[in-house]
């Protein structure tokens, strides 16, 4: 049905609190996105990145009704970025502490009454909500359930796409996806994320591939005939991302492993890059 509610417990995901008088200061020097504005309840998409502007962190940051704001991160890298955090602090006063609180995603449409904020990448993501219970009359599904419609509408998972410190913000779509500000002033890896998206240094980006049956092996070769147009992420059955040369795929037949695959660009990209 397509009027129907979905619920998913997200396991992948954990939380940070911080907060102390400083924190707003302390986070504006280092995200890619504007926190002073924050409001309480809102919630954002962001990145900590390296000081060479690679990619370490993705984050949502919620703003909390105490002073303070809630870090939702990958949870395998929860306890990197509490340690990442309290280096960058200093004398700062800020506090910085896991919080045990368990993240829900609802989708395609929770609800004006559950009053979760929306899901800041894109609205057809859905809601996300922490240690709170789902809607009534939503129909529980498991994770993969949200990566397989994450995969559809051509949104990266950072955590799963980019496992190591190799990827700019901008080659997962954070610049498309609201996950950097431009304007707000500096950041860790500012510099360089600036300088791409102003001189259009843009050379690759993660999109959605289709195909047949099961999904390649993660860093499978894409090819545009004979030549290298990138390499297949995450994914699922018939679905996956692959971080894509732009220059190499446009009209070209492309496959992986002797399989055909096709780009599905999704809505919020748009084909002319």
């Amino acid at each position: 049905m397509t009027d129907q509610t979905f619920f998913a417990k997200l396991d992948s995901r954990a939380l940070i609190q911080v907060s102390g008088p400083d924190w707003r200061g302390f986070l504006q020097g280092l995200l890619t996105q504007d926190v002073e504005t924050l409001a309480t309840g809102e919630t954002r998409f962001a990145a900590l990145l390296a000081p060479q502007g690679k990619l370490l962190f993705d984050l949502f940051v919620t703003g909390a009704k105490d002073e303070g704001c809630l870090i939702d991160v990958a949870a395998v890298r929860r306890d990197a970025l509490v340690q990442r955090l309290t280096i960058y602090r200093l004398r700062a006063k800020v506090q910085i502490a896991p919080v045990e609180a368990t993240v829900v995603a609802v989708w395609p449409d929770a609800g004006p009454a559950l009053n979760w904020p929306i899901d800041p990448r894109l609205a057809e993501l859905g809601c996300r909500g922490y240690g709170a219970s789902p809607p009534a009359g939503a129909v529980a599904a498991d994770e993969a359930a949200y990566h397989h419609r994450r995969l559809t509408l051509g949104v990266p998972d950072s955590d799963a796409d980019c496992p190591s410190d190799t990827t700019y913000p901008i080659e997962a779509n954070f610049d498309l996806l609201h996950g950097i500000d431009f304007q707000k002033g500096c950041f860790v890896g500012q510099e360089t994320t600036s300088r791409m998206k102003r001189r259009g240094m843009i050379k690759n980006r993660m999109l959605p591939i289709k195909f047949e049956g099961e999904a390649p092996a993660f860093g499978a070769e894409v090819l545009a005939g004979e030549r290298r147009a990138g390499e297949v992420l995450s994914g699922q059955a018939g679905r996956a991302m692959a971080l894509l040369r732009l220059d190499r795929i446009d009209g070209a037949a492309l496959s992986v492993d002797g399989r055909a695959v096709s780009v599905e660009w999704p809505g919020y990209l748009g084909k002319a890059l």
